[in-house]
């Protein structure tokens, strides 16, 4: 075992400190990386507070990971030393189910392993990217072009993964109208790569406060959904609804703004129930489903997009003795769009 410097959380309710945590020997098939930058996603937050169940403290958060390959395992095949690379939001997998099988290992019937808090193949409990230094196997590790930056980059392993996936998945591209419900660290990459694939993007957003942003970043229109009228005036007019919210709303309402055969698919992740009129989806043959973050083969396909397209997360760079108060401004929605650790900083 080698101790590496980290952030972790000591507790469900105290700031994240600077620590030291243990990672494995580089085994045959591993990969050790340098990281460079690791994102702030708001999952991080609710995992290390206990909000999705109750963990194993220290833990060190960040499934946001770009870094340079220092050292590869003696057979390691997919990368070497001086690799531009990058972790997302899991390490490893059965990789023997059909799902896997398929490269959509998120899916994986007994559970991929996630990048930090899982219990991984060995017994041991990962720690993510808020460290210096990781370890992991190469079948999880995908190249990050030489096109992309890696501090923009680094968000991309999850929120570019988690709204690429199902726009390519229900086929967003020219001909079709795509709307993206809030514009934070999810929806802000939804608009961008919407608009890249060749969609009409909307922004629907509580607000207008943001409305300047969503045209930059490539949305045609935007709609304040606080105004009533913006549910009359777009009744059955998107093919497909990426929610990138991780508050409760009225999916009912919503479904009413598909077309036929229009799918609303959420990507967002609240901790209570969202309910469903029934009706609303009889009505016009509509779909209301769900996508998680992309396979390893999809994560690397988004990469590549995103390079060729010139497609990189909206940023804020922060040095490790703000990673605290970034998490406050987080939950206070005071973020444009992603706050982006400089682990140099550790």
């Amino acid at each position: 075992m080698t101790t590496v410097k980290a952030y972790a959380s000591p507790s469900a309710t105290e700031d994240l400190v600077a620590t030291t945590i243990e990672r494995r020997e580089v085994g045959p098939h591993d990969v050790l990386i340098d990281i460079k930058f690791a994102g702030i996603c708001h999952s991080d937050i609710h995992t290390v507070r206990g909000d999705w169940g109750p963990q194993q403290y220290p833990l060190a958060p960040g499934h946001e990971i770009a870094g340079i390959v220092t050292e590869v395992g003696s057979e390691v095949t997919k990368h070497k030393v001086g690799d531009r690379v990058g972790v997302g939001c899991m390490v490893n997998s059965c990789r023997e189910c059909v799902n896997c099988l398929k490269g959509e290992e998120q899916y994986c019937l007994k559970g991929n392993v996630g990048t930090y808090g899982a219990v991984d193949r060995d017994g041991t409990i990962t720690q993510g990217g808020y460290s210096t230094h990781v370890v992991v196997t190469e079948d999880f590790v995908v190249t990050i072009p030489e096109g992309l930056d890696l501090d923009v980059a680094a968000p991309l392993l999850c929120a570019g993964i988690t709204t690429y996936s199902p726009l390519h998945h229900w086929g967003a591209g020219p001909g079709k109208k795509v709307a993206v419900v809030g514009l934070g660290g999810l929806g802000h990459m939804a608009v961008k790569i919407a608009h890249a694939m060749g969609a009409e993007v909307t922004v629907l957003s509580q607000s207008l406060k943001k409305q300047e942003d969503g045209l930059r970043l490539g949305a045609d229109k935007y709609y304040a959904t606080s105004d009533e009228n913006t549910f009359s005036e777009l009744a059955g007019h998107f093919d497909l609804i990426i929610n990138t919210v991780s508050a409760s709303i009225d999916i009912s309402s919503y479904l009413q703004l598909l077309t036929l055969d229009g799918a609303l698919v959420n990507v967002g992740a609240p901790a209570e129930p969202l309910p469903v009129n029934a009706f609303a989806l009889i009505g016009g043959r509509r779909s209301f489903a769900g996508s998680m973050i992309g396979g390893i083969r999809e994560t690397q396909e988004m990469l590549n997009f995103c390079a060729e397209h010139g497609i990189g997360a909206e940023i804020e760079v922060i040095p490790a003795e703000k990673i605290n108060d970034a998490y406050e401004r987080v939950l206070a929605s005071d973020v444009r769009y992603r706050f982006v650790i400089d682990t140099a900083t550790f």
